[in-house]
């Protein structure tokens, strides 16, 4: 649309427009509303999804919370499959440019980097609605295989190869020791898969879960996490033979 704007100058729009014609009246509330609708479907799908799961939620319901008719739905999204990956590649697989890009650009240590992606990642995913794909995914996962590959393939794959350039850079940089990053990816995720899964689920059973502090364990666990990771002067006690 931006192009064909483009090419209508001044001149070329003269030709067809008498000088006094009125300027072209804003889009119809209905019309507008029509553009705005793949996105109120994807909101209303991952409510639903979040709430219900995957296999108890259904086309009908999601339309219906979006305001439109099943057959609207089926216009965006062909099946309800489709519908999850659009909601999964609109909340959470879309993040992955814009993380990739910034600690491109991050200029601090290692360490500050860690802790600037464990509060990035609260703020734009654990504290969102988006966190419930995790649980869903956990719960769901064994029922679903063709959207367990997807998840894999999209969610988990990018995920991990974000967190090892992390620690790589910290090995490259003599900041942080040499590791197994095989293993120590899944020492930097699990942190956020306890608050995903305390949001969603485990806070319910824990008593006084109100005072609990999700930035607060964040810190604390990357204090944990940074003091086995960080190089040492003196060499690390041996780990024990079988």
């Amino acid at each position: 649309m931006g192009g064909f704007a483009t090419l209508l100058t001044s001149q070329s729009v003269n030709k067809y427009v008498p000088t006094s014609a009125p300027t072209t009246p804003p889009a119809p509330k209905r019309e507008r509303r029509k553009e705005a609708r793949p996105g109120e479907l994807l909101e209303a799908a991952l409510a639903l999804f979040v709430e219900k799961g995957y296999a108890a939620t259904k086309v009908d319901e999601v339309a219906a919370r979006a305001g439109v008719s099943k057959g609207t739905l089926f216009l965006y999204f062909p099946s309800k499959e489709e519908l999850f990956k659009a909601v999964v590649r609109e909340s959470i697989v879309g993040r992955f440019g814009e993380w990739e890009q910034e600690l491109a650009q991050f200029q601090g240590s290692t360490a500050d980097m860690l802790r600037y992606s464990y509060i990035t990642w609260w703020e734009n995913i654990g504290s969102t609605r988006a966190s419930g794909i995790t649980k869903l995914m956990l719960s769901e996962a064994g029922n679903f295989p063709e959207l367990t590959l997807f998840y894999q393939r999209e969610v988990i794959e990018p995920g991990q190869q974000l967190i090892r350039r992390v620690l790589q850079r910290g090995i490259a940089r003599g900041e942080f020791r040499a590791i197994n990053l095989d293993y120590a990816v899944y020492a930097v995720l699990a942190p956020m898969i306890f608050l995903m899964l305390w949001k969603h689920s485990i806070g319910a059973c824990v008593p006084n879960s109100m005072a609990f502090d999700p930035q607060a364990y964040i810190h604390s666990q990357a204090d944990s996490l940074l003091y086995g990771l960080l190089a040492r002067t003196e060499p690390a006690p041996p780990l024990p033979s079988d």
